[in-house]
């Protein structure tokens, strides 16, 4: 702890017990996650419940997921330097920091003007450069940016919508949750000579995903 960063030492220990000790093996993505100030992307209140193994509310019936599922959805991109990345829902724009520490380009797409205006306040309160937050239909990806070589979906969708498939770069990776609105299956996706080999990587519990090629907001396709 010290008196530029208040958070340091709940930082290590999120890091060293929860993401770990459970796994998580990328050195990069540990040192992101050590870097990123995680308690300034929760809404005021939280502050002390940041570092938690557990998701928080962040408004707008969306959450911050735990630290945990961050670190194992990062990880499983396989990020480099260079990469282009889209995120498919900003939320509070923690994951989109962690991708900015690791990648070269990001590009996250939020629905809801609230939580995207959100999220580049806490960009730049934390001082996290090379993110840009647009506001539109995730589902529909970001085709203007395409292709890309990582994508993450942070809210979960009865299938990977077709349009992200799509605006995946050849040997591009994809992790998203699938499945029903309740309970879903995290799956990683990669392109190889233009078709997709899914991998599962264990169950998850995701918002959903809301737009064109997700879930209807009424709760019906």
């Amino acid at each position: 702890m010290t008196e530029s960063d208040p958070c340091q030492r709940e930082r290590e220990e999120m890091v060293e017990f929860q993401v770990r000790a459970r796994g998580v093996r990328d050195q990069r993505v540990l040192a992101a996650m050590r870097r990123v100030p995680r308690h300034l992307f929760v809404p005021k209140g939280l502050e002390r419940a940041a570092y938690e193994d557990r998701p928080l509310p962040i408004g707008k019936d969306q959450t911050i997921s735990q630290p945990y599922i961050v670190a194992v959805m990062t990880e499983q991109l396989e990020l480099t330097p260079h990469d282009r990345v889209l995120e498919v829902g900003t939320g509070s724009g923690y994951q989109a920091a962690l991708l900015a520490d690791l990648a070269g380009t990001v590009i996250s797409v939020e629905r809801l003007q609230d939580l995207a205006d959100s999220a580049r306040e806490n960009l730049a309160r934390a001082g996290i450069a090379g993110v840009r937050v647009i506001v539109g239909d995730g589902t529909k990806g970001y085709p203007p940016e395409a292709p890309y070589d990582a994508i993450v979906v942070t809210a979960a969708s009865p299938d990977v919508p077709q349009p992200l498939i799509d605006q995946l770069a050849e040997g591009g990776r994809l992790v998203a949750p699938i499945g029903a609105r309740d309970c879903q299956s995290l799956i990683k996706l990669v392109k190889r000579g233009g078709r997709v080999e899914e991998i599962p990587l264990g169950g998850v519990c995701f918002v959903p995903l809301i737009g064109q090629f997700g879930w209807r907001e009424e709760g019906s396709l």
